[in-house]
């Protein structure tokens, strides 16, 4: 039977003392020993060591780096950490572990620490081997422990219960339950701790960049939605803004699912201030849409009255008046509000089928009137091209005598089809323009006022001419330069301008 005890030789041997393990889990009851001549027992098998913790689930992913927009909030799922793959199992030679160690004949362990001996069990009736071995898988299951703690801080894994790990296996070396160099397994267990409490440092400040940035993108969100409902009510497109209002909402439902927790404060006040800015928001597309349906009862109200009033029209055959009356509706409807575009669509067409009824009315009358005056029309295309013989103008009274003749006729034709009536009366116009032209160039040329002021500027410009060739003469006589130039070019332009009275006393002639 297998014997652990902590006491050296000469311990009572029916005392039974746990062999502490990495997991601080006893070993199985060790049954005293027997005076019984029989036969020792195989030792029993040792327990497994307890695996390590299973890692605590990962903190959430952080926010995207960056200023943070509201967009940026809707998060992935969250994921599990990849797991970090075991090192493989550690194990230490008898022949290395023999440094640290020492067995006796009555299989009582002893480990070699700092230079002193510690007990740590009996592994009786086995070999001296045996008995070693046992204690030395139990320091060779810290160590493989150990190895795979070092390789998750390295890997920066989650360190939830690292801490825990760390000093679960500390105790466990301290209690000297094994053999082994333990010195350098508490020098590993100690720098292990310091990497622990720097990996806590670093997911402590990642986690709090994590917040600021949430709390960011949860300001972002809630400025936005505050933006929108402090908007004009009459100048926002609430299709578009409710859409957009309700994307806000799932991306806040989001942020509360997969990002970090703010505080229960800090949230509560994000989320006053958000529901605060959808109920405004709602209040005033309530407000909006109210208003709107009561702008769109009175005109169609008012477009109503405005249809009434044409269908009225609609069978009239005074053609000019009632075409005025329709243009005031048309001016009365143009200024009236406008009512929904279904609506609105559906009294335009009512409008405009009461106008088409008179208009086409009107138009099917002038179409019979046109077809009576196409007799009248062939009548005035004979007496404008008679008019336009006239010209150009040669003898001014027989040209008016023709025209007179013609007008009389004209009149008397009558009227000629609409389309006609612009392109023959332009004609018309066109000769007689030319006559009245003709009669005020014949006025320009015999008006006794302007020949009277024409020859008194024309005796005046000679006295001038005369005199400045007075002073010609004299600046030459002097021999003075300056004024002979200036006579000169006085006199030059007085001549030109002579010239030029002359050319306009000859026409009156």
């Amino acid at each position: 039977m297998i014997l652990a005890s902590r006491n050296g030789s000469g311990a009572d041997p029916s005392e039974r003392v746990p062999a502490v393990t990495t997991s601080q889990q006893s070993d199985d009851n060790v049954q005293p020993a027997t005076t019984d001549e029989a036969a020792p027992a195989a030792p029993t098998a040792v327990p497994a060591p307890s695996p390590a913790p299973t890692p605590a689930a990962p903190s959430p992913a952080a926010v995207a780096g960056g200023a943070p927009s509201p967009a940026a909030v809707a998060r992935p799922a969250k994921k599990a950490a990849a797991p970090v793959a075991a090192p493989p199992a550690y194990s230490t030679p008898l022949e290395e572990a023999a440094k640290f160690g020492r067995v006796t004949e009555d299989g009582h362990v002893f480990v070699l620490v700092g230079g002193e001996e510690h007990p740590v069990g009996q592994y009786p009736d086995a070999t001296a081997e045996e008995a070693l071995a046992y204690f030395v898988r139990k320091h060779d299951d810290v160590v493989s422990q150990v190895m795979l703690l070092e390789q998750r801080v390295a890997a920066k894994a989650p360190s939830a219960d690292m801490g825990k790990t760390v000093d679960h296996l500390a105790q466990a070396v301290a209690e000297k339950g094994m053999v082994g160099d333990l010195a350098a397994l508490q020098a590993r267990l100690e720098a292990l701790r310091a990497g622990v409490a720097e990996l806590q440092k670093a997911e402590q400040a990642a986690t709090e960049t994590r917040r600021a940035e949430e709390l960011a993108a949860r300001e972002a969100i809630v400025a936005e939605a505050e933006e929108l409902a402090g908007r004009d009510p009459s100048t926002v497109q609430w299709k578009q803004g409710s859409t957009r209002m309700n994307e806000l909402f799932e991306q806040w439902k989001a942020a509360q699912k997969n990002g970090p927790r703010l505080g229960r404060a800090t949230e509560d006040a994000l989320w006053k201030r958000f529901r605060g800015a959808r109920t405004t928001f709602d209040r005033h597309r309530r407000a909006f849409f109210s208003q709107l349906d009561a702008d769109n009862a009175e005109a169609k109200a008012a477009k109503e009255a405005l249809i009434a009033r044409a269908e009225e029209l609609s069978h009239s055959t005074d053609w000019a008046n009632t075409a005025a009356e329709y243009r005031r509706l048309m001016d009365e409807w143009k200024a009236s509000k406008r009512a929904s575009r279904k609506d609105d669509d559906a009294l335009w067409s009512r409008f405009r089928a009461a106008q088409d009824v008179f208009f086409n009315a009107r138009q099917n009358a002038n179409a019979a009137l046109d077809q009576e005056f196409e007799a009248n029309l062939a009548v005035k295309e004979q007496l404008l091209a008679e008019a336009q013989a006239l010209l150009p103008i040669t003898d001014l009274a027989a040209a008016k005598k023709s025209l007179d003749s013609i007008r009389d006729r004209w009149e008397a034709a009558g009227k000629v089809p609409r389309a006609a009536m612009q392109r023959t009366e332009a004609g018309l116009r066109q000769v007689e323009d030319a006559v009245r032209n003709a009669e005020d160039e014949q006025w320009r040329r015999s008006n006794p006022e302007t020949k009277a002021r024409t020859n008194s500027m024309l005796t005046q410009l000679e006295e001038t001419i005369a005199s400045l060739e007075e002073d010609l003469e004299v600046a030459r006589g002097k021999g003075n330069e300056g004024k002979i130039r200036a006579a000169e070019e006085a006199l030059e332009a007085r001549r030109a301008w002579l010239e030029t009275l002359r050319k306009s006393a000859a026409d009156f002639q």
